[in-house]
């Protein structure tokens, strides 16, 4: 069996979903040994992108089931990340070993996947524990035949493209709704990769004021960018002229944050939308008692759906291909990915981005595999 690396056996880091810093590594059967039903494959996961978006899919692990994608064992979960992967074994006829995905996987060396769906295109996961799940997730597209592949790009679109895609909905969201009847928009977390890109969208398509919110070190990053027409530090959220409508667009979670925010605000604060946890130690959602409208999280697999049926699948794609077509060249200038590899390495890095150790303009590209 040439294509499997004879003697490697695979591993994946799982955390515990009450106390996210508790990350351990399994080991698994070599895999070689793997056994694969009648049209399942396997696949090695040749590296993902982990940023601050990960560590939102493990804060709403429970509430909006992303633990249900890679499920471990009771108490634990496995979080996911998006990458590339090989086929290295197939049983199914319309799947060839070496076919390279672009797509959704957990934080190991391998995966076994059961396609559905298959094209030229690529495939969807069709194992039993992912039928229920949002679809969006389960599609893995075949760089062979993808329009918007670039080999030079892969580093870009693991850390910006599943952001990019968030900023991309969060943006029509608003601009669907007329942005509630606001003229400016506070995005928290500014120098979050999401945050940074919505605000590179309002700058470039929207007559809207879009103010950045951040910490005193990200200051001069988040005015560096060119996409926000104010920057104010969140110990000075007060000074944010309160007189008008605006819509908040929270990355960041933060429960003093967000009370503070709707206090200033209050009635004049035209929506308050939750996207990301990147404070996620002092996470706010589910707070009922603040000033203004009730906080609300996006799901944006929602607003997609709408918009699937408004233009028609093929309509959504292009729309967002061109937006990142437009963005992709400014954010490789803002965003530096390093490299590494290596099942100690990546749990390490895993642990300084939950710690927020990890510089805004700063992206890491793993892999488990060494």
């Amino acid at each position: 069996m040439s294509t499997v690396e004879a003697g490697i056996r695979t591993a994946a880091i799982k955390v515990r979903k009450d106390d996210l810093r508790s990350a351990e590594i399994e080991r698994g059967d070599a895999p070689e040994d793997i056994s694969l039903a009648q049209g399942q494959i396997l696949m090695r996961v040749d590296k993902f992108a982990l940023t601050a978006n990960n560590i939102s899919y493990a804060l709403a692990g429970e509430l909006m089931n992303y633990w249900g994608f890679f499920p471990a064992e009771e108490g634990w979960g496995r979080v996911p990340v998006w990458g590339y992967g090989d086929v290295i074994r197939s049983e199914h006829p319309d799947v060839a070993v070496g076919e390279r995905f672009w797509g959704y996987y957990p934080m190991s060396t391998h995966l076994v996947a059961e396609p559905d769906k298959v094209n030229e295109r690529g495939f969807v996961d069709n194992a039993p524990h992912r039928r229920e799940l949002v679809g969006v997730y389960n599609q893995y597209t075949n760089t062979a035949s993808d329009p918007s592949y670039r080999a030079d790009q892969e580093g870009a679109r693991m850390v910006m493209s599943p952001l990019f895609s968030t900023s991309f909905i969060l943006d029509d969201f608003f601009d669907d709704n007329d942005f509630f009847g606001a003229g400016t928009m506070i995005v928290g977390s500014a120098s979050s990769k999401t945050g940074l890109g919505l605000a590179f969208l309002l700058h470039k398509n929207r007559d809207v004021k879009v103010v950045g919110l951040t910490s005193p070190g990200n200051v001069g990053f988040c005015e560096s960018l060119g996409c926000y027409d104010q920057v104010v530090t969140y110990d000075a959220l007060e000074t944010i002229d309160n007189s008008q409508p605006v819509v908040f667009c929270d990355m960041g979670g933060d429960a003093d944050v967000l009370k503070r925010l709707h206090t200033h605000f209050d009635s004049n604060l035209a929506y308050s939308c939750l996207v990301g946890g990147t404070h996620w130690e002092n996470v706010g959602w589910g707070q009922t008692d603040l000033p203004g409208p009730a906080p609300a999280p996006f799901f944006a697999p929602d607003q997609f759906t709408k918009r699937a049926q408004d233009w028609g699948p093929a309509g959504l794609q292009e729309r967002m291909g061109a937006a990142w077509d437009s963005f992709v060249g400014p954010a490789q200038g803002w965003i530096k990915s390093e490299e590494a590899r290596g099942v100690e390495v990546v749990r390490d890095i895993y642990l300084k981005m939950l710690d927020g150790k990890v510089p805004p303009s700063q992206g890491y590209i793993l892999s488990l595999n060494e």
